[in-house]
């Protein structure tokens, strides 16, 4: 065939393949956006409860923590405050904390903005798909919630009563950690001003432990445990099996905790980053309990289980708020100082007569602004006078608000258990049941 019959032949047929062509990259655009979404869906739910088992974290630790005689109030707490949680996030929570349209412009979201899921067998068709599920992301961001609620629980355990701890969790998970968890991850002013937190050292952490600092100085310290001579008396908790046990669960949910927050998995850099923060959150909570147990050795010349627990759980609050940009050697420093910290602290608040019973407040505020505050170290993107503003605005916020609550409550249905029940026991008195009954009446 001659050429001049070719080339209008090759035209005629590029004409016709470029509609095909056309159409294979529009699908092929299409198939990727339903492969992120999946996928990411995917990371939030595995993400999510994984989470969901650090409560059963809490509760362990917790009951180990405390004496026999109140192991089953903590029990009941802890459930209860999950589920208090999962469904004042739902009514009022999530709409605060994720505006479509604030109230007052980066500060307020709007109250009651109930959250909705997509429709059953949702068909992409018919909808434009976000990142992911709505289901997904709400059940996922649920936990943070519910997470901050039990770190305010072992701090006040054994002398405060059941349904005031209850009423305060109400106000806690549906508006207080909403409010302030918006000003960053809800797009709000701190955001914009460049603050940074990962999955949460400050919003979840730290905020835990301002609610609980305020409630142990409204409460005060349980009966005995500090004598008019200055004495610390020890009162060990009733089960470390237990304690150890819920420790090596909270471990394996900060996986999820951390590695969720990454909020993608459609790509193979998402992936690579969501392992990478599996990397550095273990390393420092590797650190942090050896350097726990390390230290209560050098300075007390034994070493303390409780203190090496709770330096692994203060290395993953360091690491929280920035797993992903840190090298594995920075990840273990961040974390070793976590650990340090813990050691150091836990003797300093008993010196102040802060009666934290499980040492939440170590962990859980001290750490987590530790690790807040060195963020910039390994993320060029942060800077540590923000950082530093960050911190105060939401301490402040939710350490007033709190205290204010708890002083509401304690002036009208109370606070405190009587003396009476508190040396009874918790168990018996609120309860009615005990944990450990065949050792109490043997």
């Amino acid at each position: 065939m001659k050429t001049k019959y070719l080339i209008p032949l090759a035209a005629v047929a590029t004409a016709a393949l470029l509609p095909s062509v056309g159409v294979a990259q529009e699908a092929g655009v299409e198939a990727a956006a339903h492969t992120s979404y999946i996928l990411t869906t995917l990371l939030f739910l595995v993400g999510g409860f994984l989470v969901f088992w650090m409560a059963a974290g809490f509760a362990m630790l917790e009951a180990g923590l405390v004496r026999s005689k109140n192991v089953t109030m903590q029990l009941t707490k802890n459930i209860s405050l999950f589920a208090i949680a999962a469904i004042m996030y739902w009514f009022v929570g999530f709409g605060i904390m994720y505006p479509a349209d604030w109230l007052i412009e980066g500060w307020l979201g709007p109250f009651f903005a109930i959250t909705t899921l997509e429709p059953v067998g949702l068909d992409p068709a018919d909808a434009a798909l976000d990142y992911a599920s709505a289901g997904s992301d709400f059940f996922f961001q649920l936990m943070f919630c519910a997470t901050t609620a039990s770190i305010v629980s072992g701090t006040l355990a054994e002398r405060i009563k059941l349904w005031p701890f209850l009423t305060f969790v109400v106000v806690l998970t549906g508006f207080i950690y909403p409010i302030e968890a918006s000003w960053q991850w809800g797009g709000g002013w701190l955001s914009e001003a460049g603050f940074s937190d990962f999955a949460g050292s400050t919003l979840v952490h730290a905020a835990g432990g301002f609610a609980a600092l305020a409630g142990a100085i409204v409460l005060g310290p349980r009966l005995g445990k500090y004598g008019k001579d200055g004495k610390i008396n020890p009162m060990p908790g009733s089960n470390l099996a237990l304690a150890t046990l819920g420790t090596f669960i909270l471990w394996l949910g900060w996986f999820g905790f951390n590695g969720g927050s990454q909020l993608a998995m459609g790509t193979v850099g998402d992936v690579a980053d969501v392992s990478r923060i599996f990397a550095n959150t273990n390393m420092a909570a590797a650190a942090g309990a050896l350097a726990a147990l390390i230290l209560t050795q050098v300075v007390y010349g034994k070493t303390d289980l409780t203190m090496v627990l709770n330096g692994a759980l203060a290395g993953l609050v360091s690491i929280t708020a920035e797993p992903l940009t840190p090298e594995l050697w920075q990840a273990l420093i961040i974390g070793a100082i976590g650990g340090v910290i813990v050691v150091f602290t836990v003797p300093m608040l008993d010196r102040m007569k802060i009666d934290d019973v499980v040492g939440a407040i170590p962990v859980h505020l001290i750490a987590g602004l530790w690790g807040t505050f060195i963020v910039p170290w390994t993320n060029d993107g942060a800077g540590f006078l923000t950082q530093i503003m960050g911190m105060a605005a939401i301490g402040s916020f939710v350490f007033v608000s709190s205290l204010i609550v708890f002083y509401v409550l304690k002036a009208t249905i109370g606070l405190r258990a009587s003396e009476e029940d508190e040396i009874n026991g918790l168990d018996v008195s609120e309860l009615g049941m005990e944990a450990y009954p065949e050792f109490a009446k043997g």
